[in-house]
């Protein structure tokens, strides 16, 4: 059994310079870890802890943000772009061009490095930087200039900076850079060739858990930084999904999903992308996973109230979706810009089907709540078609999972038992039995940490299951091509 015992958070500042744009303040980055630490330590000592009682500590992170810094001075480049940021959609299509024979295809290098060519990878957004900072252009010139997801720049701050700081990632964050090889887990020459990016900039691959260095921050001097995983595949750690044919379902304002497809890289076919689940020390095989994302779950609440004027607040969806018997035949597919896996269709928009006169709030509400849970059995289905290995049951985590009627209709809506931890901090537990494991005080694959966990059963027949699917299905198919057609 795990439990917290302190901790300290503290909100990020995010930057717009532009539509499209979202930046981050890597020195805040820095800043806010730093005051996290610090006054989470002063919170152990004030419940009787001491700082000597911390053994090690891991780090798990936002992936495929990208940061570039002068390695003498340790000064940001620039800003850090973060993994949502679409300034790069234009540099995917100079890229594009460079697909042999003309093809445009976006899965070109997916069978090296299990990605397709998308905005979101930490290549195109280096490689944008490359092309339009002069500041980055010139270091790179200088050998001067070091690239990193958050792991790497806050692990090279941590165990040192411009003093000896350990300039390295791990694979699961590694394997979302499109520079990694999927299989030999090593930057592949042909990938570098690709995009026209130096190896000399980017850190060294290590596994997930191993001693990286030693923090010398005061608050923790000497203590093992031994712990690095991608904010997802903590999760799945987290949630202790260790052998094949385990998932587990993230939600907020997106949903993410990962399964275990073990030791084996999986190539999907049905829209999923492959990605590095973790390597438990650098001896060990690689695990990997098959992912999935929905890019507007909590989000669509956040619409309904700030855009509709439906709701109050988040917490008020759940009281309205109780006020109807049923969906009364709504269907919402939240497609604001476009749809994500397994359908990848960015002309696809927003759309609400099966209005009628008899239509209430309520109903609209239901939809959107629904939605979510259809996004995810679209997703587990891809998964199931992919693998062939059918999953038993859904672990979840994440904000919107304290909804038990949503967790109930996800149970309904995918005909297989759902559970939600006690422990819903899966995130950190799974960068802390990481760091824990390298230093030789958590035995993770022989000691469960699965804490209690409330289970939600389907209560509805697979004919209705079934009947409601299709009618999501219809109203997907409604939602694509209105961007691409103009009236008449």
């Amino acid at each position: 059994m795990s439990e917290v015992v302190c901790f300290h958070q503290k909100e990020l500042r995010q930057i717009y310079p532009q539509e499209g744009w979202v930046e981050q303040d890597p020195k805040e980055i820095l800043a806010v870890v730093e005051e996290c630490i610090e006054r989470t330590v002063e919170k152990l000592c004030e419940l009787g802890g001491r700082a000597e009682d911390i053994v090690a500590v891991g780090v798990t992170n936002q992936r495929e943000t990208t940061i570039v810094w002068d390695k003498s001075t340790g000064e940001p480049l620039y800003n850090a772009i973060v993994w949502l940021d679409m300034r790069t959609a234009s540099t995917v299509d100079q890229l594009l061009e460079q697909v042999p024979n003309k093809t445009r295809n976006k899965n070109y290098l997916k069978p090296l490095c299990g990605l397709p060519l998308s905005p979101y990878f930490s290549a195109v957004k280096l490689r944008w930087l490359m092309d339009n900072v002069p500041k980055v252009k010139a270091a790179i010139k200088a050998d001067n200039c070091l690239f990193g997801t958050v792991d790497t720049w806050l692990i090279w701050n941590l165990t040192g900076g411009p003093d000896g700081g350990a300039h390295v990632t791990d694979v699961s964050n590694a394997s979302r850079t499109m520079l990694m090889n999927i299989e030999t887990l090593r930057y592949d020459p042909t990938l570098g060739k690709f995009f026209d990016i130096p190896f000399s900039v980017l850190p060294e691959i290590r596994s997930s858990s191993e001693l990286y260095g030693r923090i010398r921050l005061s608050a923790l001097r000497d203590v093992p930084l031994s712990g690095c995983l991608g904010d997802q595949q903590a999760a799945l750690v987290g949630q202790e999904c260790l052998s094949r044919g385990k998932a587990k379902a993230t939600y907020g304002t997106g949903c993410f999903l990962l399964y275990n497809t073990g030791n084996v890289p999986i190539e999907s076919t049905h829209g999923l992308i492959t990605t590095v689940g973790y390597q438990m020390g650098p001896e060990a095989e690689p695990v990997y996973a098959l992912e999935g994302s929905v890019a507007v779950a909590g989000a669509a609440l956040g619409w309904l109230r700030d855009n509709m004027n439906l709701l109050e607040s988040a917490k008020e969806s759940e009281e309205l979706a109780l006020s109807v018997e049923n969906n009364g035949d709504v269907y919402f597919v939240p497609a604001f810009s476009g749809l994500y896996a397994p359908y990848w269709n960015q002309e696809a928009r927003g759309v609400i089907c099966g209005i009628t006169e008899d239509t209430q709030r309520g109903h609209i509400v239901r939809a959107s709540l629904e939605a979510v849970c259809f996004q995810v059995r679209d997703i587990l289905d891809a998964m199931n078609k992919d693998c062939g290995f059918p999953l038993v049951k859904l672990k979840v985590d994440g904000g919107m999972t304290i909804n038990s009627l949503l967790m109930q209709w996800q149970s309904d809506l995918i005909g297989l038992e759902v559970q939600r931890p006690v422990v819903v901090e899966t995130t950190a537990l799974g960068a802390a039995m990481a760091a824990g494991r390298a230093v030789g005080c958590w035995d993770i694959e022989n000691v469960s940490v699965e804490s209690n966990c409330t289970s939600f059963r389907p209560q509805i027949t697979e004919d209705e299951r079934d009947m409601r699917y299709s009618k999501w299905k219809m109203a997907i198919e409604r939602s694509f091509g209105w961007e691409g057609n103009s009236m008449i």
